[in-house]
């Protein structure tokens, strides 16, 4: 009775199990919200696959030729958009989110709640991504899991090994009770840093970016400007 039961359905015969696999694993690091299963986007990716290629073939002189092409880098690029980018947006949005959550769970810590009523507590107070995978995580507990094992399928959700980290800090010490304050703060202040290194490298490349867009357009309009009126009259 969990998000976590596979879906089965009349496609799944249709693809190779390996490959199935594979989808389904990128498909459950896109979270909770996730809209897809694996065979339907299979299923997607093959169909308009073949009603691109037709489109190309019915409408080029060598479409045979454009489509095969076309197509072989339309059904790779779908699997990067789809999944593949939004995987890497997500790990970046749940590290985000990772400090103040791990922030609040620690202050839980300290005021000498449990593994478990820490997480209660901070996820009631947070509302974010994060949180819902953790709310999930304590809701599995219900239906006959324990809170070690629900944190270690949780780690199967999450993109991030720095998330992931946490997660397995949190199961050593459900399985052995030592407390992780001390571990936990030096989580935190790696996660701050981690993304005050990684503002500081999106600023620094910014004159690279604003060289690069100079070149391609500020500098030949400069030389129109410069150049226009000995070319025209040149050409007069």
């Amino acid at each position: 009775m969990t998000r976590r039961k596979k879906k089965k359905n009349v496609l799944r015969s249709l693809f190779n199990e390996k490959r199935l696999s594979k989808i389904e694993t990128k498909i459950d690091l896109l979270g909770l919200e996730s809209k897809y299963d694996a065979e339907t986007f299979l299923s997607i990716r093959f169909i308009t696959s073949v009603l691109l290629f037709m489109l190309i073939f019915s409408n080029f002189k060598y479409g045979y030729i454009v489509g095969i092409i076309v197509v072989v880098l339309y059904y790779f690029v779908f699997e990067k958009v789809l999944l593949d980018n939004k995987i890497k947006m997500r790990s970046k949005k749940l590290d985000i989110e990772a400090i103040y959550f791990f922030e609040v769970f620690t202050l839980s810590l300290q005021t000498g709640r449990n593994l478990s009523e820490a997480i209660s507590m901070t996820t009631n107070s947070i509302d974010s991504e994060l949180s819902n995978e953790f709310k999930e995580a304590l809701r599995e507990t219900k239906y006959g899991k324990s809170l070690t094992e629900s944190l270690n399928d949780m780690q199967k959700y999450i993109p991030s090994d720095n998330i992931n980290n946490i997660i397995l800090t949190l199961t050593q010490s459900n399985m052995y009770g030592s407390s992780i304050i001390d571990t936990m703060q030096n989580q935190v202040d790696y996660l701050r840093e981690k993304r005050i290194m990684e503002v500081k490298s999106a600023i620094s490349k910014i004159p690279t970016k604003i060289s690069v867009i100079s070149v391609f357009f500020f500098i030949p309009l400069i030389l129109l400007i410069i150049l226009g009126p000995v070319l025209l009259n040149y050409l007069g």
